[in-house]
């Protein structure tokens, strides 16, 4: 795992009432993070994926995800660093868990 995926593993998910699966393998893909009770991926992203071939890349890996029915949600290194609390309040609301603390 990269650090911000560790940050976010340690310091929110893993405390999650629901399981949260790491590097899951779906399909062809492995994905960062796998919430399979509310089929939702998590992904980190680097500055890479905002180059044309990873955009391009990730736009077919979403696409074939959506098709299985599965959410992603996206965020990048930059948002972990500098919107921890916003990424964290975010997932919260797409697993509709917004009352933990």
């Amino acid at each position: 795992m990269t650090p911000e995926e560790k940050h976010l593993w340690y310091d929110f998910l893993k405390e999650l009432p629901v399981t949260v699966n790491r590097q899951k393998n779906i399909g062809n893909y492995i994905v960062d993070f796998f919430i399979s009770c509310k089929r939702i991926v998590i992904e980190i992203d680097g500055v890479q994926h905002k180059m044309n071939e990873h955009k391009r890349s990730d736009d077919q890996r979403d696409n074939e995800l959506r098709n299985l029915g599965i959410t992603i949600l996206r965020y990048t290194n930059e948002d972990i660093h500098k919107n921890f609390n916003s990424v964290c309040e975010d997932i919260l609301k797409h697993l509709e868990l917004n009352n933990i603390n």
